[in-house]
C-alpha cells in the first residue's frame, strides 16, 4: 500500500479541485491510501464524502502578507508532523499556494515530491524551485507543460470527467429550461466559469449581441460566482455592459451552479472565451460529454481540447466578431451543431474518461515510489 498525502489549500471548489476530488474518487484503494491536507471547507467536505482522510491543515494566503513567512512555517510544519504520523511514502501538490507548503514538507522529510502542474507559470524562481524539488511533474496540457523547464521528464495526463454524470434521464433539458424561465424552443448559448475579467464573459456578451441580431429569440446563459472572493462588483458591471448592449432579458446570469450536467443539457452551444489562455479549461470537455459543440477561442488548453470543424468551431483569441459569426453559423445549422456534439461526446470518451487517466496516474505514482525505494 502506498500511502500518498495530497496537498490543496482552495477554500472553493475550483476545476483544480473537481479534478482532485475525481482522481481521489477513482484511485485504486486497494494499491493506494490517499491523505487529503487542506483547508477546512467544500473540498475537506467533498472529499470525507467519498471516503478519504482528511486532515485539516491551515495554509492561509502568502503573497503580499508581512506575516508569510511565519505563516508557511506553521503549516509547513503541520503538514511534516502529518507525513511522518501517518508515514506517507508520496506528497503530491495540487495548485500553486499548497506548492510552497508541500514541496517545503517533502524536501525537509525526504519524501518524493509529485508536481501537478494545473496553471500556465512564466518562467522564473517559483518554477525553477518547483522544478528543483519535485520528483516527478504531470502536466495537465501542453499550455502547461511548454514553459516549464527543459531536461526533467513530464507526464502529459489531462483532466478527465466520469462521461456517465452526463448521461441524464429524459426530461431534464426541459425541467431545467422551465426553472430558468427558458422558451422550450428558443436557441440558448452559454458561458460557463467564475465571474472573472480574463475569463472572458464581456466579450461573450459583446459576441451575442451579434448572435442576436440573426436569431433575436435565442438566450443567452452567464453561468458562475465569484467563488474565491476579489470580484464581487464584476457581476454589476456585466449586468450593466448587457444593457448597454440590448440583450435585456435575453442575457440571464444564474450565479454559481453545482448541477454542471443538467444545466448544460438545457443549452444549444457552448462558449468558452477566455481572454488569457486557459491551462485546461475543464468545462469545454464537459460540455463535450453533454454533446454540445463548443466555440472557442483558438489558444492554451482550447486548441488541444477542441478539434476545429470536428468538435467545435475555433476563432483567433480577442475576436469577438468572429466568435458571434460561428455562434450565429451553429444556430443557423442545427445540423452541423447536432453532429459536432456527437463527435465532441465520442473525443470526451476516446480522450478524457477519468478512469483510464486515472489508471495513468497510478502509474505514474507506483513508478516513482518503486524508484524510492517503496513498493
Amino acid at each position: 500500500m502506498i500511502r500518498i498525502l495530497f496537498v490543496d489549500h482552495a477554500e472553493a471548489l475550483g476545476g483544480a479541485e473537481r479534478s482532485l476530488l475525481l482522481l481521489l474518487e477513482h484511485l485504486d484503494r486497494t494499491r493506494f491510501q490517499p491523505v487529503l491536507a487542506c483547508n477546512s471547507g467544500p473540498l475537506a467536505d467533498a472529499a470525507r464524502g467519498l471516503g478519504v482522510q482528511v486532515e485539516p491543515v491551515p495554509m492561509p494566503r502568502l503573497r503580499r502578507e508581512a506575516a508569510a513567512p511565519m505563516r508557511l512555517w506553521q503549516g509547513t510544519r503541520a503538514l511534516i508532523r502529518l507525513v511522518r504520523r501517518e508515514r506517507i511514502d508520496l506528497v503530491h501538490s495540487n495548485v500553486m499556494r499548497a506548492s510552497f507548503y508541500a514541496s517545503l514538507a517533502a524536501w525537509l522529510t525526504g519524501r518524493p515530491l509529485i508536481w501537478h502542474v494545473r496553471d500556465v507559470f512564466a518562467p522564473g524562481a517559483y518554477v525553477r524551485w518547483m522544478d528543483h524539488r519535485a520528483a516527478v511533474i504531470i502536466a495537465i496540457s501542453e499550455a502547461t507543460a511548454n514553459p516549464l523547464p527543459p531536461g526533467k521528464l513530464i507526464h502529459l495526463i489531462p483532466n478527465g470527467v466520469d462521461v456517465a454524470e452526463f448521461d441524464l434521464p429524459l426530461g431534464t433539458r426541459e425541467r431545467v429550461r422551465r426553472e430558468l424561465q427558458l422558451e422550450a424552443a428558443a436557441p440558448v448559448v452559454g458561458l460557463v466559469g467564475r465571474l472573472r475579467p480574463w475569463k472572458g464573459q464581456r466579450d461573450f456578451l459583446r459576441a451575442m449581441a451579434l448572435v442576436r441580431e440573426r436569431h433575436p429569440q435565442a438566450r443567452f446563459l452567464v453561468v458562475g460566482g465569484s467563488i474565491f472572493g476579489g470580484d464581487e462588483g464584476y457581476r454589476a458591471e456585466l449586468e450593466a455592459l448587457a444593457r448597454e448592449l440590448g440583450l435585456g432579458e435575453a442575457a440571464l446570469f444564474t450565479g454559481q451552479r453545482e448541477d454542471l450536467p443538467a444545466l448544460l443539457s438545457a443549452l444549444d452551444v457552448l462558449v468558452h472565451c477566455s481572454v488569457e489562455p486557459e491551462p485546461f479549461g475543464r468545462v469545454m470537455i464537459e460540455g463535450m460529454a453533454a454533446r454540445l459543440p463548443v466555440v472557442a477561442y483558438r489558444h492554451g488548453g482550447a486548441g488541444e481540447i477542441v478539434v476545429d470543424q470536428e468538435t467545435g468551431l475555433l476563432v483567433p483569441p480577442g475576436d469577438v466578431q468572429a466568435l458571434g459569426q460561428a455562434v450565429a453559423a451553429l444556430l443557423a445549422d442545427p445540423v452541423q451543431a447536432e453532429r459536432l456534439g456527437l463527435a465532441g461526446r465520442r473525443r470526451v470518451e476516446e480522450r478524457y474518461d477519468v478512469r483510464p487517466l486515472t489508471r495513468r496516474v497510478e502509474h505514474v505514482f507506483a513508478s516513482i515510489a518503486q524508484k524510492w525505494g517503496k513498493g
